[in-house]
């Protein structure tokens, strides 16, 4: 069958078009050197600890050299951060007249 014997479906192009343009858009996921680190990096932030500890402690702990805003946006994007990031005070129980 030629080219000019086939039927030209817009739909099917447009379609096609789409799909190549999404595949081309997304996002390559790269390996954060941080990534090892993640858990401890994650508790310390919990804990109080600034971004700039946290690259110090990279930096004499485990000979890795990053920035102190490279940990900050490694921090940014983690789901276990996204709440409150400092850390949780108990308080003392509220006892009321009555129990006294």
């Amino acid at each position: 069958m030629s080219k000019r014997d086939e039927t030209f479906d817009p739909l099917a192009e447009v379609e096609r078009i789409r799909s190549r343009r999404a595949e081309a858009r997304r996002k390559l996921y790269r390996k954060s050197r941080l990534d090892k680190y993640r858990a401890e990096l994650v508790a310390m932030k919990q804990a109080g600890a600034s971004c700039a500890d946290l690259a110090e402690w990279l930096r004499v702990s485990h000979r890795c050299k990053v920035n102190r805003s490279s940990v900050d946006r490694y921090l940014k994007r983690l789901p276990e951060l996204h709440g409150a990031q400092t850390v949780a005070v108990e308080q003392e129980p509220v006892v009321s007249e009555e129990d006294r």
